[in-house]
């Protein structure tokens, strides 16, 4: 059993952040329907389709990932008729989802203030680069104009003169669990109040979140924080470290673990009563983290790492993806699941990090075939008789 098992979405989302929002729901078990366009799809469906590297049977990573544990029903919303099988899946959905651009769903008539007049109980989430209101409101965004316009890039890098993006897309994924988070509450909300309502999610809104206590800081000093590659602004060591072999992180945040530290490396320059204390050790940092790289660079990273575990000094070695997968607490944990193809054969990508103690289930279904389930959601929402169905896939407003 999933804890979301009788909750019906329809996803009307592409890209990245909408597509990943509809994806946690659906590992959480809700009965996740994307609607898409005739003979296309949604747009990731040719995403490295064709890339020999990254993808399986004619579906690329983004496909292959984002959209397991979902159905596709194909319909086309721009005729009268459409929009009329989409109004009839309103009726018994208990979210609609997407990340047009600004003004679009309500161009298409598919806003909340139509849909709440076939549902009055209906949730519907829009997820927009700047929000539905405001000047900026219909200018389009990306993750990474985002991450620039938020100021999360000016603080990301080695200096002030080279500002970086984040390696993971945290732009597009903080909106989708932002996106799932409101979804949620929405939820928990229509079970006290009976109402339905709809969640604004913008992408930039959601950077400025996670800013968090840095923007505080900002608000308080007047300063403008800028990059330090891995190091901390209190905390000395905390930075990347060279081995014999690769990259570790060493994270000393309390006096106690300074003193184990200093245990392990036995470096005697370093055991000077002012490094005793965070404030001496920040004043020290060059020298300090010098001194360390000097030694640690004389031992492989699973050297230390196995010295440092054993002292619970935090530390980690610097993984490549294919170092991480293979980690056995990433395996004992399943977080690298096999996902079968609509066609058969197994590709792995990362699992659910939502463990749950009663409501456990874990498993993930193949992403769908474009217009695989229209048939049997238009049965199953909608209760179409198969005349009906036929009618409509004759006048080229569904496939399947």
């Amino acid at each position: 059993m999933k804890p979301l098992e009788g909750i019906k979405v329809i996803d009307l989302t592409h890209m990245l952040a909408g597509p990943y929002a509809g994806m946690v729901i659906a590992d959480l078990g809700a009965e996740v329907v994307k609607v898409e366009p005739l003979d296309t799809g949604e747009m990731t469906r040719g995403l490295l389709a064709e890339d020999p590297n990254n993808s399986f049977k004619g579906f690329g990573a983004y496909f292959l990932t984002l959209n397991r544990n979902k159905k596709s029903v194909s319909l086309d919303l721009k005729k009268q008729d459409g929009l009329n099988v989409f109004y009839d899946l309103v009726k018994t959905a208990d979210v609609v989802l997407n990340n047009f651009s600004a003004g679009v769903v309500k161009k298409l008539k598919i806003d909340f203030e139509h849909l709440r007049q076939i549902n009055p109980k209906v949730i519907t989430c829009s997820i927009t680069g700047f929000g539905e209101t405001g000047n900026h409101s219909t200018r389009p965004a990306y993750d990474q104009i985002v991450q620039a316009y938020s100021g999360g890039m000016s603080i990301t890098g080695t200096d002030a003169s080279t500002p970086t993006r984040a390696g993971i897309p945290i732009g597009d994924l903080g909106s989708g669990l932002f996106s799932v988070i409101g979804i949620l509450s929405a939820l928990l909300s229509r079970e006290r109040t009976g109402k339905g309502q709809h969640l604004d999610l913008s992408l930039l809104d959601v950077q400025i979140s996670l800013l968090n206590y840095m923007a505080t800081m900002q608000t308080l000093s007047g300063i403008d924080p800028e990059p330090i590659g891995n190091a901390h602004f209190v905390h000395v060591p905390y930075n990347s470290f060279t081995t014999k072999d690769g990259f570790v992180v060493i994270a000393v945040i309390t006096n106690a673990f300074w003193e184990e530290l200093l245990n392990i490396v036995e470096i005697d320059s370093l055991r000077k009563e002012e490094f005793k204390n965070s404030p001496g050790r920040l004043q020290n940092q060059h020298f300090i983290e010098s001194e360390l790289n000097k030694k640690l660079s004389t031992q492989t990273s699973q050297h230390w790492i196995n010295a440092l575990n054993s002292a619970k000094v935090p530390c980690a070695p610097i993984n490549s993806f294919s170092q991480a997968f293979s980690d056995e607490q990433v395996i004992h944990r399943n977080m690298l699941v096999d996902v079968e193809h609509p066609d058969g054969g197994k590709v792995k990508m990362p699992g659910n990090p939502i463990k749950l103690s009663y409501t456990n289930e874990d498993s993930f279904s193949p992403p769908p075939h474009l217009g695989q389930h229209t048939k049997e959601t238009l049965i199953g929402w909608c209760n179409y008789s198969e005349s009906e169905i036929e009618d409509l896939i004759k006048k080229k407003v569904i496939a399947t």
